[in-house]
């Protein structure tokens, strides 16, 4: 969940302090440079807005996804040190909301283990990197490159045969139907059939996402945050049940 106007208002006035419209000691030139040097984020343009530094501070930061509100916050933490009495209360209270906003992702990332390819564990490590430092649409190709290696080495351990070169779909689709452990069994097992078969289209989604809408390939477009964490999400939903199914 992000942070609301009022904790943001909170930040400028009780942490970074306010002097005559101006926010802390930045002009209008070191607030536009704030968010490249000090945060990581590129596509943020004050000068595009109207009214003050503060004013201009309030409406970015009011308006960004968790995450990079996250990443602002740990800018202004490292911009402006908790060197006065005023700051060093408030600073547990920035600290906890920036725990809250790069917790933000709902569904966990897999953890990288001995059994996966060396591949694989690195995907999930860069997947993670990403999310905190360059946002989440940066790491969908990542995610996207450890689901698809995973399925292949889950195929490979019971003996599916794959064609050469598998699509992330014909892996996961050879998986599903070849794999005893993943023949729905049990209570409601046609409506856990449906859901399996809905991977499918999930994954095909997954897919297009990351060749038309990520920094895999020379897009002009990118997703957005929430859209690109509905995606990681997504995939690592699968690979979570995949994993614990197979793995059992």
């Amino acid at each position: 969940m992000a942070i609301s106007e009022q904790d943001v208002l909170r930040v400028v006035n009780r942490y970074i302090g306010v002097d005559g419209g101006y926010l802390g000691d930045f002009s209008y030139r070191t607030h536009t440079d704030f968010y490249t040097e000090y945060c990581g984020i590129y596509d943020i343009f004050p000068d595009e807005l109207e009214g003050t530094t503060r004013q201009r501070f309030i409406s970015i930061l009011t308006q960004q996804s968790a995450d990079r509100q996250a990443k602002i916050l740990r800018g202004v933490l490292e911009k402006y040190p908790a060197n006065n009495e005023s700051r060093r209360q408030f600073l547990p209270t920035i600290e906890a909301w920036i725990r809250q906003l790069e917790g933000a992702p709902v569904v966990d990332s897999p953890k990288p283990i001995e059994s996966m390819s060396a591949v694989v564990r690195q995907a999930l490590v860069d997947a993670e990197n990403l999310i905190r430092t360059s946002g989440p649409a940066s790491a969908v190709d990542r995610v996207h490159t450890a689901l698809h290696g995973h399925v292949k080495s889950l195929c490979d351990a019971a003996g599916i045969a794959l064609p050469e070169r598998p699509t992330l779909q014909v892996a996961v689709k050879r998986l599903r139907e070849n794999h005893p452990q993943l023949v729905p069994a049990g209570e409601r097992a046609d409506e856990v059939s449906r859901i399996l078969y809905s991977m499918a289209t999930t994954l095909d989604a997954l897919t297009t996402l990351r060749n038309n809408a990520t920094a895999a390939h020379p897009n002009e477009s990118l997703l957005g945050d929430h859209e690109a964490l509905l995606a990681i999400n997504s995939a690592r939903t699968v690979f979570a049940y995949l994993d614990s199914k197979v793995q059992a």
